[in-house]
């Protein structure tokens, strides 16, 4: 075989592991900003900020669930004021089971403290939830996007400038589906300055995202739930965003048309979610990422948290 041709193939695969090895490591150390994710009773609250250096996650935007208080979230924010944003929590007997005026008083008792610098999901539509063996672990939410209770949390957020984020499960509302849709548009146009967040991509697929997306200047989505090591194990109707450990072509092409529209965050629920799923999710996010261009990369990573929530730059 021809000797120039064994030293330029040789070449050729040393400069390619080289450009691999460049991407993986840009990967690592590329920084993340957990955009939404939640403490419930199970899991220390310390134990997060242990998992999140383990990951390499800069900052989470975490809201309480449960039995973890809003003074417990409180100071733990004062403890870690560099990597731990408090969100106001929305769930809750104060939003599903009683009045307006008792959930408006719920937000008001967390909006005293400093400390909250964002708000938590809100439910719009959340199907019921079960546990794989088949015993319901979440109740249905309905609450449309024109009702009263979702208008006192997006008041809440605007007067504060903050991101309202909207839990908004599209695949499994049945025949009110449309309903949803233009309440939801509606809502958008009704304040065009106020940025909205739809999570776990809505349960949309990336052709309505992109409609939505071209219609909406103020609209983004956090992709949570969507990759593989959740879908894997659920039995929800998560979007599939996800080819092996690289982004799906359409999906793809649609965040690198629209990187300021694309928020990292894995909504972390339950301990399990910390303890078994995390560090991997983190894992297939970062070799996804790896795979964008390094502007979009960094946009869907941390620079969009940052400029949304106003949040110091990640390090």
């Amino acid at each position: 075989m021809n000797t120039r041709f064994i030293r330029l193939a040789i070449g050729a695969c040393a400069a390619a592991l080289l450009a691999a090895s460049a991407a993986a490591g840009a990967a690592e150390r590329l920084p993340i900003i957990d955009a939404h994710s939640q403490a419930e009773d199970g899991i220390a609250l310390e134990r997060i900020v242990e998992l999140m250096d383990a990951a390499g996650v800069s900052r989470t935007i975490l809201a309480a669930r449960r039995k973890t208080t809003v003074r417990d979230m409180v100071a733990f924010a004062r403890r870690h004021p560099d990597r731990i944003t408090a969100a106001v929590r929305t769930k809750g007997g104060a939003y599903q089971d009683k009045s307006t005026r008792a959930f408006q008083a719920f937000l008001d008792k967390q909006l005293k403290f400093p400390e909250f610098a964002a708000m938590a999901e809100v439910l719009i539509y959340h199907a019921e939830k079960h546990n794989r063996k088949g015993k319901s672990i979440a109740p249905e939410v309905a609450f449309p996007p024109g009702h009263e209770k979702v208008a006192v949390a997006l008041d809440a957020a605007r007067k504060r400038g903050w991101p309202f984020i909207a839990h908004i499960e599209f695949a499994g509302i049945g025949a009110d589906r449309g309903l949803y849709m233009r309440q939801l548009e509606a809502m958008l146009r009704a304040s065009p300055g106020q940025p909205f967040v739809l999570i776990h991509m809505a349960q949309l697929g990336p052709d309505e995202a992109a409609r939505l997306i071209a219609a909406h200047p103020n609209l983004y989505f956090i992709p949570a739930h969507t990759n593989p090591v959740m879908t894997a194990r659920s039995r929800e109707p998560w979007p599939e965003m996800f080819a092996g450990r690289k982004l799906s072509p359409p999906w793809r092409a649609l965040i690198v048309r629209y990187p300021e529209r694309f928020v990292l965050g894995f909504d972390n629920v339950w301990a399990n979610h910390w303890e078994k799923f995390y560090l991997p999710q983190v894992a297939v996010w970062r070799d996804a990422l790896a795979d964008l261009p390094d502007d979009v990369a960094h946009a869907v990573a941390h620079g969009n948290a940052e400029r949304l929530w106003n949040l110091p730059p990640a390090q």
